[in-house]
């Protein structure tokens, strides 16, 4: 079993796109996910990695404790996926799409048979038309919380399923050129395929407010795609229609190509 003649599209999502850069998840915001992706169904198949489960916690419960900071994340994170898959689940069911929920670690990536399983897995989801709602298993990675990202791990997924396409959703339209912030008038690289002058334009330290990544993270993510003949592209997900507007190349955003 493996993929279909539809087109495969790993589509990462990031907190502050579920959030729209408030301090809760907007259903709005995945309501115009589900409706592209129903949009676009007869020609693309979908992968999720989705970030948020803190980020729902957060809205419910304020935790203490005289532990770790990274304990408490574990513990927002448990709380928060259920939360996260229900509201993934609600919206888009009602436009008839269904999902499923993986969770994964890093090491799943390094063991052979946990690779082939995985791969296995998501393809049957896939052919049975449900949407595998990825995300990382927060409760045991404290790697990913303390120094990784969901960047990473769409990467890695989307190696491993040999997808067609890597799309990033975050705040900004792309890549910004560095003299372009620096003048406050903002220019998006259109087309590259040289990670490293992409590298040199970004600051590593730029950390998004709810999630675990910035820019930097996104370039190393398609970094290992590109080292899987992937191109990625990185979009503003904050915008309506954000997934069609890049297919149809109405938009303004990042591609970084293979080489």
């Amino acid at each position: 079993m493996g993929k279909s003649d539809k087109k495969r599209i790993l589509l990462k999502i990031g907190s502050n796109v579920l959030t729209k850069e408030t301090n809760q998840i907007s259903r709005g915001k995945l309501e115009d996910i589900a409706r592209q992706i129903a949009q676009l169904k007869d020609e693309y198949e979908f992968v999720i990695v989705s970030s948020g489960a803190i980020a729902v916690a957060k809205q419910f419960v304020e935790l203490e404790s005289n532990g770790k900071l990274i304990n408490v994340k574990q513990a927002l994170a448990s709380i928060g996926q259920p939360h996260l898959m229900r509201i993934f689940h609600e919206n888009f069911w009602e436009l008839g799409l269904f999902t499923s929920q993986c969770l994964l670690s890093y090491s799943d990536f390094k063991k052979e048979k946990s690779r082939t399983n995985i791969k296995n897995t998501i393809n049957v989801l896939v052919e049975n038309n449900y949407i595998p709602i990825i995300n990382e298993n927060d409760t045991v990675a404290t790697d990913e919380i303390k120094f990784g990202d969901n960047d990473k791990l769409s990467a890695l997924t989307a190696a491993l399923l040999n997808v067609d396409l890597l799309i990033i959703a975050t705040n900004t339209n792309g890549i910004y050129t560095k003299a372009s912030i620096e003048a406050d008038k903002v220019e998006t690289i259109k087309e590259t395929s040289e990670i490293e002058a992409l590298k040199d334009q970004v600051e590593s330290n730029s950390i998004s407010k709810h999630g675990t990544g910035g820019m930097a993270t996104k370039i190393a993510a398609a970094e290992i795609a590109q080292n899987a003949s992937i191109e990625t592209w990185i979009v503003n997900g904050l915008k309506e229609n954000f997934i069609v507007d890049a297919i149809n190349n109405t938009s303004e955003f990042t591609k970084i190509i293979t080489k």
